[in-house]
């Protein structure tokens, strides 16, 4: 039915404009939804949320459940009474066009705790102390919130060293050591607890104005989390690890069209026999936990339910890895019948065999296809005419470069087969692709800010591999009223303009 299609934006928060160094959750997502709305777009696709470790990858978090607190707007904090006047004032001077990852975490942290400090002083803001205080014992928070502030505040004792060099008291969760450290630490864990609230009470704001104007969040949950990060630390036995902590192998990708040694993520491997046995009940409640952030939720390297490669931890490189079974579809059956209805969307690119596509066929889930991709094979199941409807089609993503720079690196043979696929001319070529995916079966179709607006390399999000340097591209301004208004007409044509509106998130 024309009402079930719908299109939209990948644009990361992060990469919002405002004076603050880093986009947030303030009123440049209020003027992002506001575009959106006017360019007939109903979908907002994020990165996932979480607190960022090594490299700032989002896909590399600190917690699978917790808000990165970066993304908190210091202007909403000014705008309700959560800083002493004059505190913006001394924001440094931000370096335009992208992030200053260093400089602004130690700026954002320093400005929280500011407003922590201001809070506990000022009476009218002592329900929301109380609040804060009490939070790792409410409901939805309860079951991941008091490790992530003790994390937290151990990683600030011991100099941010990964928990695996804490000394063996708190790396082995000894419970007189934490209860000991509970009690020394108990301002910096209730100023933890204090962050979480205001994330999520920012993120529900933005929720909220997306609701009003139809459009769809749809969420990111990265396949692995990060062995620095408290999920490990509080819940060692879902992870293969040594008795040291240390992965006994680690997460990756074999040779692809990104890199032709592989990718070597570091990421501990899940004990899938040990989370079985337990009825999945750590992925049930991180599940559970990304579903009330987003309406939908795309689970990102899907391919790793079906299997995972592992890497033996001293390999020089991926090369030296292998396939290992995942859980398969007992997984999704368990999350169905603790979670019911699962708004997800599968991720599944790069090397997809045959037991991942019927992995995918199996859990009934949307998949992912990239018009990027489809250009080496006139039988590639990336072009328009050869998908399927039940598709997320993206111009290109947060890995690839944007469409135009991809365009101009292509040879001269495979630049003109894309011209007269997409009747465009060259240096219209991102338009060209965005009608012919929004003109396709696929039941949404998805661009990057960057393909919208024609940018060129300079403007790539992430270059899969490289561990530094990523992740730092920002919007200075929103795009004009004249490419909102061919955004739309586009839409419009294609019948993607009356897609239902989103409903109230669960609590």
């Amino acid at each position: 039915m024309a009402r079930d299609r719908r299109s939209g934006i990948l644009l990361h928060p992060t990469s919002l404009p405002n004076s603050w160094g880093i986009g947030d959750f303030g009123p440049g997502a209020v003027s992002l939804l506001d575009w959106l709305e006017q360019a007939g777009q109903t979908v907002w696709q994020v990165l996932p949320l979480g607190p960022v470790g090594c490299g700032f990858s989002p896909y590399s978090a600190q917690s699978a459940f917790a808000g990165n607190p970066h993304l908190i707007s210091p202007q909403m904090l000014a705008d309700d009474d959560l800083l002493p006047p004059g505190a913006l004032d001394l924001a440094p001077e931000f370096a335009p066009g992208g992030v200053d990852f260093p400089v602004v975490s130690d700026w954002k942290d320093a400005l929280l705790r500011v407003a922590w400090q201001h809070a506990t002083r000022t009476a009218t803001h002592r329900p929301l102390v109380n609040e804060a205080r009490a939070l790792g014992e409410a409901p939805g928070y309860s079951i991941w919130l008091p490790d992530w502030a003790l994390y937290c505040a151990l990683k600030r004792r011991f100099g941010g060293e990964p928990w695996q060099r804490w000394p063996q008291t708190y790396r082995l969760r000894e419970g007189a050591t934490l209860e000991v450290a509970r009690r020394e630490l108990e301002d910096e864990i209730h100023f933890q607890q204090f962050c979480q609230l205001l994330w999520f009470r920012q993120w529900a704001e933005v929720r909220a104005a997306a609701r009003a104007r139809g459009i769809r969040i749809l969420g990111d949950l990265p396949f692995y989390v990060a062995l620095d990060s408290a999920d490990v630390w509080a819940h060692r036995e879902v992870f293969d690890l040594d008795e040291e902590g240390a992965p006994n192998a680690v997460a990756g990708v074999p040779p692809d069209a990104f890199s032709d040694t592989g990718q070597t993520w570091g990421n501990p491997l899940y004990r899938w026999d040990r989370l079985a046995a337990a009825g999945y009940g750590w992925w049930i409640e991180r599940m559970r936990a990304t579903l009330r952030t987003a309406d939908l939720v795309r689970i990102d390297h899907f391919r790793g339910f079906a299997g995972c490669w592992r890497i033996p931890r001293d390999a020089e490189d991926a090369r030296a890895g292998a396939w290992t079974p995942g859980p398969g579809l007992g997984f999704f059956t368990a999350l169905r019948d603790a979670l019911g209805h699962l708004p997800l969307v599968a991720e599944d690119l790069g090397e997809i065999t045959p037991d991942v596509r019927k992995l995918r066929r199996d859990t009934r889930l949307p998949c992912t296809r990239v018009f990027q991709f489809a250009f080496d094979d006139p039988s590639s199941e990336h072009l328009p005419h050869n998908l399927e409807t039940d598709t997320f089609f993206y111009s290109a993503t947060h890995d690839n470069d944007t469409s135009v720079q991809w365009f101009e690196d292509l040879d001269a043979a495979r630049r003109r087969r894309v011209s007269d696929y997409t009747g465009a001319a060259e240096s219209d070529v991102h338009w060209g692709l965005i009608r012919s995916a929004l003109t396709s079966v696929a039941q949404t179709a998805i661009f990057p800010m960057q393909d919208v607006i024609g940018l060129g390399g300079a403007a790539r999000m992430n270059l899969p591999g490289q561990a530094e340097g990523n992740w730092g591209w920002r919007l200075q301004e929103m795009p004009d009223t004249t490419t909102a208004q061919r955004l739309r007409r586009l839409t419009e044509a294609s019948g993607r303009l009356g897609a239902e509106p989103p409903s109230a998130p669960t609590q």
